[in-house]
């Protein structure tokens, strides 16, 4: 039987035994115990300038390896060029050796970059001597199979990549360059599978690229919301790397060689180009968890006694896609804040009434806005005539002006606000201003992270292909109201009643097109209110 695997003289075959010295059996045990001696002194690996030479990692290379030994979870945000993948990799062949029965799944944004990354731990393997290594089962590509059963994977980042496989320890490299429907979907698919298990591992490592799902979690890591450790690179943790270089960097990046730098060296997130709000808001912008969900109803402050609520209604078509959105604000003083807010793509749009009566009613009878356009109208029409609820902001059209909340008694006059062009405008400007400026107060993750996908299209705003924007279209909304002449009407208590009676007016003189009829058939019970 050869002593080699597959003609390869740096791999040993399966079933061959190798005599140990003294020495070679003490040098085992210490590597096995320690993956920094091991690395520092078995693992090579490919310098660009002088060919093959042992790995000899810095001393933040050294606490990133002891981090990722010492925690279950680890984030870590690394600048380009800092040695983050072959430290990653020394650290994982130390694992499969030293580990029986482990599986070792190496994801990354590209299958070409994942097995690379491979390639490199491959490569650092046929250089280990022979004492050191295991037999060898499979050796190809996209894997590889050693004799204590323990294997590695490389793949690109999927869904479906591992789904179905027992994997102990998952490195996910460049998480940040996902596309975000992919980033989401290997988060709802895949990881609670991964992460329910005692001992299994997960590492995340990627330099920063825009405000998403890695910025989520590094940003929660910080807050000690979630179990992961961060782990942070800056680019002068680097040898030789100084202020000299930082200045040679940037002019040889370029336009906008700054920018180019902050992310790819000194790892800020930065947001889109083209957001509604700006970069430096949007990293700034922080959520919190719920004091309380109810009903799916996430409530952020609860209802006070004689303050005044305003909640914007964005309504879908259901069946899944687009979400249904309530947004409640506390409109009393500045700043204004988001107190609640509630979304589902499952719920049927003859359920969203419901919805609305009862967050309306706990907060003190908000006011209510609602878009009219796809469902939004027919809501808004059975909010009003099933359920009786009053405080439904209207419309009307006026020449030269657009819609305007209120209505007088002339023009069309109907439930909510259409969704037109010159409201959206209007809107987005507003809400771009309320929060650069904190004059709105926006803590749901959900939200910020919609608001760092909503981006330029043409001339208009919309969430990037594979997000939503929901949420932040009834703020939107919001913005588009409070410009309005009424709103001001609306903190006054005598124009609320004056407004009241104009509505009923409107509302017995025909003006929205539909009528009653009593068929003399006993009326339901009020609806119960929604106590938070």
């Amino acid at each position: 039987m050869s002593s080699t695997y597959n003609a390869n003289a740096n791999l040993k075959a399966r079933g061959v035994n190798v005599p140990y010295t003294p020495e070679q059996l003490k040098e085992y045990v210490r590597c096995a115990k320690d993956p920094i001696y091991f690395i520092t002194n078995y693992v090579k690996i490919i310098n660009l300038d002088r060919g093959l030479v042992p790995f000899v990692p810095f001393p933040y290379q050294k606490n990133l390896i002891q981090t990722l030994a010492d925690n279950r979870f680890v984030v870590a945000k690394c600048p380009r060029q800092c040695g983050k993948s072959t430290t990653l990799i020394a650290f994982l062949l130390h694992q499969i050796l030293f580990t029986p029965e482990l599986t070792v799944a190496v994801l990354a944004n590209k299958q070409t970059t994942a097995r690379e990354l491979l390639g490199r731990l491959k490569l650092a393997y046929e250089h280990l001597p022979k004492w050191l290594q295991q037999g060898v089962l499979e050796w190809n590509k996209g894997s590889i199979l050693l004799e204590n059963n323990s294997k590695v994977i490389a793949s690109a980042t999927s869904g479906a990549a591992i789904r179905g496989l027992s994997i102990n320890m998952l490195l996910l490299d460049e998480f940040a360059f996902l596309p975000n429907n992919i980033a989401n979907e290997f988060f709802t698919s895949v990881y609670p599978t991964i992460s329910s298990g005692e001992n299994t591992k997960i590492f995340i490592v990627s330099t920063p690229k825009g405000l998403n799902l890695f910025h989520s979690i590094w940003n929660d890591a910080t807050l000690k919301k979630n179990e992961y450790i961060p782990f942070g690179v800056h680019w002068s943790d680097w040898p030789g790397h100084d202020a000299a270089w930082r200045e040679k960097t940037i002019a040889n990046m370029g336009a906008d060689g700054t920018k180019k730098f902050s992310q790819e060296y000194e790892c800020e997130f930065l947001g889109s180009s083209n957001t509604l709000i700006s970069d430096s808001k949007l990293a700034s912008m922080t959520a919190y968890n719920p004091v309380s969900s109810v009903d799916g109803v996430d409530i952020y402050y609860r209802p006070e006694k004689d303050h005044t609520y305003i909640a914007c209604v964005d309504v879908s078509r259901g069946g899944g896609g687009d979400y249904h959105a309530i947004t409640v604000m506390d409109v009393t003083e500045y700043p204004y804040k988001m107190v609640a807010k509630w979304r589902s793509n499952n719920l049927s749009p003859l359920r969203v009434p419901d919805m609305i009566f009862m967050i309306g009613n706990a907060y003190n009878e908000a006011f209510i806005l609602i878009e009219s356009n796809n469902n939004g109208g027919d809501v808004a029409r059975a909010l009003h005539d099933d359920l009786e609820y009053e405080n439904i902001l209207m419309t009307t059209r006026k020449a030269g002006t657009g819609q305007v909340i209120g209505g007088g008694f002339g023009g069309s006059v109907k439930l909510g606000v259409e969704m037109d062009k010159k409201v959206k405008s209007v809107g987005c400007a507003n809400l771009k201003a309320l929060i650069e400026s904190d004059k709105l107060i926006v803590n749901d993750a959900d939200t910020i992270s919609e608001f760092r996908r909503f981006v330029a299209k043409g001339s208009s705003w919309e969430a990037e292909s594979g997000g939503h924007d929901d949420l932040v279209m009834t703020l939107v909304s919001f913005a588009w109201l409070i410009n309005q002449r009424y709103f001001k009407d609306l903190m006054d208590q005598d124009i609320q009643a004056t407004l009241r009676a104009e509505q009923d007016y409107l509302i017995e003189e025909d003006k929205f097109g539909f009528f009653f009829v009593d068929d003399g058939k006993p009326q339901p019970p009020p609806k119960e209110r929604f106590v938070i």
